[in-house]
């Protein structure tokens, strides 16, 4: 059925979901972007079916139910941003690095960026093409600088650059004058520029086998509790962050200090380790042992892997997310597997010491 037959047809809500179903990943792909919030985008993406739903019988096949759609989550997106604040990486704060050995300071009250799961913002059966390109256009750097543009600079870059649609349709979604809509989009190219997305060398798709070999090794010396190895695995100028905590701290020894003096793990198998798929890039979920001797959800990690001169792959920048909330939203449980039974047989408040952990 096209767009230039809706107009002669009585549609159903049978019709309207078949019709507008197989949006939903790139819509919250879109959303996402736009937000910078699993939890927002999840919310807008609601919105966005639900005005669709209620002014669906009215739609009249001017525009494709993509453009449409689009379109609505757009708006819905800007109304929601009149409300909030962007949400930024410790990065973004302006502040020089840190020293990896000083207090670290907590804000939890900032609402932070936050990674979103793949299979969210990818619909399954996709084309390759057009999974390659959600998953470029959801990473982390780019997303985040993103939050330093206005919102209708944001949504212009996004409707321009990233979903390929006309100057003219682009002004005709947002309401405004295709003039307005490529002065917004000029400043909006410039912004970005300010703030690259990554630093030397190419990214290295998630999926490359020398990525994967890289994660592997990665997840293996957490687990070893090997800050040598993970030195290794650095670019000598790496980057770590870690909301919400404000600091960050550029260099592979620097980090190694970091995670040597300031973690809380204090020997081998302290911590477990998990692949995940997050906005496109290697990233993998930590669980943490407490003084029951459970682990427990502790951090998500999305890395940004580039390629040098010489062919040889690397970690350039660490999110390391302490919020384990996100743990529930990519699928992965509170208390790792294979600590399950002994954490349901602890008696309520009761926490016995870890050998491993007594004074």
């Amino acid at each position: 059925m096209t767009a230039t037959t809706f107009t002669d047809q009585h549609f159903t809500d049978q019709d309207f979901a078949a019709l507008t179903d197989p949006l939903r990943g790139e819509l919250t792909a879109h959303c996402y972007r736009m937000l910078g919030s699993l939890h927002d985008a999840e919310d807008q993406v609601q919105e966005t079916y639900l005005r669709a739903w209620r002014a669906f019988s009215r739609f009249e096949g001017r525009s494709s139910v993509r453009t449409w759609m689009y379109q609505i989550a757009t708006n819905t997106c800007l109304t929601a941003l009149e409300q909030r604040s962007r949400r930024p990486m410790p990065t973004g704060l302006g502040a020089p690095a840190s020293d990896p050995l000083g207090p670290l300071e907590s804000r939890p009250e900032v609402p932070w960026l936050e990674p979103v799961p793949d299979a969210l913002v990818s619909a399954p059966g996709a084309d390759p093409a057009a999974v390659a390109t959600t998953k470029d256009s959801v990473r982390l750097a780019l997303v985040a600088a993103l939050q330093f543009l206005t919102p209708l600079q944001r949504a212009v870059l996004i409707l321009r650059d990233v979903l390929a649609f006309s100057a003219a349709e682009t002004a005709q979604m947002l309401e405004i004058s295709v003039a307005s809509a490529n002065s917004a989009l000029q400043r909006a190219r410039a912004g970005l520029a300010r703030h690259p997305r990554t630093g030397d060398g190419a990214c290295v798709d998630a999926l490359d086998e020398r990525c994967r070999g890289l994660l592997e090794q990665y997840m293996a010396a957490f687990e070893r509790y090997d800050t040598r190895a993970l030195v290794v695995l650095l670019k000598d100028d790496a980057t770590w962050e870690m909301p919400p905590f404000t600091g960050w701290y550029r260099g592979a020894e620097q980090i190694a200090a970091l995670i040597g003096t300031q973690c809380p793990a204090e020997r081998p198998d302290d911590m477990k380790m998990l692949a995940v798929e997050a906005n496109g890039q290697p990233a993998c979920a930590m669980w943490m042992i407490g003084p029951d001797g459970v682990h427990r959800a502790f951090q998500l990690h999305v890395l940004d892997v580039v390629e040098g001169g010489d062919g040889t792959v690397g970690v350039a920048h660490v999110s390391a997310f302490f919020d384990t909330a996100l743990f529930d939203a990519f699928g992965l449980p509170q208390v790792w597997p294979d600590d399950a039974e002994r954490a349901a047989a602890l008696p309520p408040g009761g926490h016995p010491l870890n050998p491993h952990h007594q004074s």
